[in-house]
């Protein structure tokens, strides 16, 4: 299993570590100290020795942070993670606040006293969140102090080692784009920007750039590293050098000079003197800030040369991202009509994950493009457990399926080709009126993204809304945001692009988001329907002036019809369902046995 069910903090041994941490935080003259759920590079997903959140409190969540001061504490996260938090971590313990309506600053700027002193690693932190922090904190008269030790590490006497993954060539065939094609751009950018050098710090930013993959993170093919992009001269690689040999070696050392990890900041100080370097605030640490300027560089504010254009993926991209989906729709279609025939009090959440993980793997290997793995671990939520948006399911809170419940699964999965994200919630038994109608609303709201057309220029915050016109007609809503980007065998969770209130980034021709609004009637069922897109080039619309992008779906599963409420969708709406399962059950029947297509069939008739 490329998932364990193993519950991997303990929130019991929370007291005694924060016990630890608050002596050494007296030690050092502090008054709090700042543990995020964060590594030097800034990504959702960490290894297993930067996990020092969890380690401390127990959260086990992707995003999150604690401010841990003298006599308390308080855990700040997102929508997503409101319930989790408060069942990983001993409410005696930790206080529980939101990470995006009252962050850490906003928290410590309302309740800090004058002249107290916050605690935080350089490292950990990027450049752009210390500068909010420092702002915030000239009210109270308090200061966040840059530490040249991690606290938290110097208390975690188990802790991990770090990774050390075989570095992996991404080919051309794959890849769409020689590496060397993707420097002389990125040195192009710099040199028009008028900046000397950039300091890559997005391990997907170096996988695309170099076309290379690795493992040092769970479930997303990513080589830890850093990398130094100049305007002119050669591109210096930071990567140990035991992860780097072979096919791999000879292809990094054509690219670029290779040094170890610790040259990092002696080569970016010499490179710095009289020098522009440019640091993207939302992804650079704080301490290359730090190191730039103590010797004697400027630092201009750059937003990482590679995101918008890993982003925007090419026709080789594209085309294995189709072939990724059609793959994984066999998988699906298999393992739905394996589940519509089973007896739900047989069944348990782990076993539905492992159920659909089989058939994943089986599927790849017939299809000759095997599964390298899944793309984050399988959400699987069963009755109540459906409403925690980001569940996992551990053998502690393992749950027994049920007649008459729903049952939501987000799952995914990591090809050579492609990334793929789908979450389909469906009817255990007869489902309840108002199941089918929050169904159906979420499903409209679904639709509405699918089918939209758009000018060049526009941006996720500016259609976020559209997905939830008629859960808000209803007084209804969901707490996170309607799509996130997904990277060509990369993060499932990419940016700059995502469809919410705070997508700033326009949407650009061949960028892949997910589509998947929600409802959550907490303590009884989840709701999310998740389809993952491409934005198409723009084309003129008959009759129109202005040329529009659309999206092209890519997900190819069935929508649970037990779930729809007919009487609820526009003619154009139920055109679109009909059409798309059309397609579902002509692409997928072919690849898959006669009663699973014959079972296709049936889901798939129009309404």
């Amino acid at each position: 299993m490329f998932q364990s069910f193993e519950t991997t903090a303990d929130p019991a041994q929370a007291r005694p570590r924060l016990e630890r941490l608050r002596l050494l935080m007296e030690e050092s003259g502090l008054d709090g100290v700042l543990v995020p759920r964060a590594d030097e590079h800034q990504g959702e997903y960490v290894p297993a020795c930067a996990e020092r959140l969890a380690w401390l409190t127990g959260f086990t969540g992707s995003a999150g942070v604690a401010l841990i001061l003298r006599s308390k504490a308080i855990l700040f996260v997102d929508g997503r993670y409101t319930l989790q938090a408060r069942e990983q971590t001993d409410p005696g313990l930790f206080e529980i606040e939101s990470l995006v309506d009252n962050p850490p600053r906003d928290w410590m700027k309302a309740n800090l006293s004058q002249g107290a002193q916050i605690g935080f690693d350089p490292w950990l932190h990027t450049v752009g969140e210390i500068r909010a922090l420092r702002k915030a904190l000239k009210k109270p008269g308090a200061e966040a102090v840059a530490l040249d030790r991690n606290l938290v590490d110097a208390i975690w006497d188990d802790r991990p080692a770090p990774p050390a993954e075989p570095v992996r060539v991404h080919p051309l065939s794959l890849a769409g784009e020689p590496a060397e094609a993707k420097l002389a751009k990125l040195s192009e950018k710099l040199a028009a920007e008028g900046i000397d050098h950039t300091v890559l710090t997005d391990p997907a930013s170096l996988a695309w750039t170099f076309n290379i993959r690795g493992n040092d993170v769970p479930h997303t093919p990513l080589a830890l590293g850093f990398a130094i992009i100049s305007a002119e001269g050669r591109p210096r690689l930071f990567m140990d050098s035991w992860k780097i040999s072979g096919e791999a070696e000879t292809h990094l050392r054509a690219l670029a000079d290779i040094h170890a990890p610790g040259d990092l900041l002696p080569e970016l100080s010499s490179a710095a003197r009289d020098a522009k370097i440019g640091l993207d605030p939302s992804l650079a640490a704080e301490r290359l800030r730090l190191a730039v300027e103590e010797a004697g560089g400027t630092v201009v504010d750059f937003s990482d040369p590679a995101a918008v254009p890993r982003a925007m993926k090419n026709e080789t991209e594209l085309k294995g991202a189709r072939a990724a989906h059609v793959r994984d729709g066999a998988a699906l279609a298999r393992f739905l009509a394996w589940l519509d025939r089973q007896r739900p009090d047989t069944l348990d959440e782990i076993t539905v994950v492992t159920r659909l993980e089989e058939f994943r793997r089986r599927t790849g290997e017939e299809l000759q493009m095997p599964m390298r793995d899944i793309s984050f671990d399988t959400i699987c939520g069963a009755g109540p457990n459906g409403a925690i948006v980001h569940y996992r399911v551990t053998q502690r809170t393992n749950r027994k399926l049920a007649p008459g419940e729903l049952l939501l699964v987000d799952s995914g999965a990591q090809f050579d080709d492609g990334t793929t994200d789908v979450t389909r919630t469906v009817a255990l038994g007869e489902p309840t009126e108002e199941m089918r109608t929050r169904f159906t609303l979420v499903l409209k709201g679904m639709i509405a993204i699918s089918t939209l057309r758009f000018p060049a220029g526009t941006r996720g915050m500016d259609i976020d809304a559209l997905a939830r016109v008629a859960l808000w007609k209803n007084g209804l809503n969901y707490n996170h945001g309607t799509g996130h980007g997904v990277g060509s065998y990369l993060s499932v969770h990419e940016g700059p692009q995502r469809i919410a209130k705070t997508g700033k980034e326009e949407l650009r021709t061949g960028m892949i988001l997910s589509n998947e609004p929600g409802y959550y009637r907490q303590g009884h069922y989840g709701i999310r329907i998740e389809n993952l897109v491409a934005v198409t080039a723009p084309e003129p619309v008959p009759g129109g002036e202005v040329d529009m992008h659309a999206f092209e779906t890519l997900t190819l599963a069935p929508i649970d019809r037990r779930l729809i409420d007919p009487a609820l969708l526009s003619p154009e709406e139920r055109e679109w369902l009909n059409a798309y399962h059309r397609r579902v059950f002509e692409e997928i029947s072919p690849l898959v046995e006669d009663d699973v297509a014959a079972w296709l069939r049936e889901v798939t008739a129009p309404l």
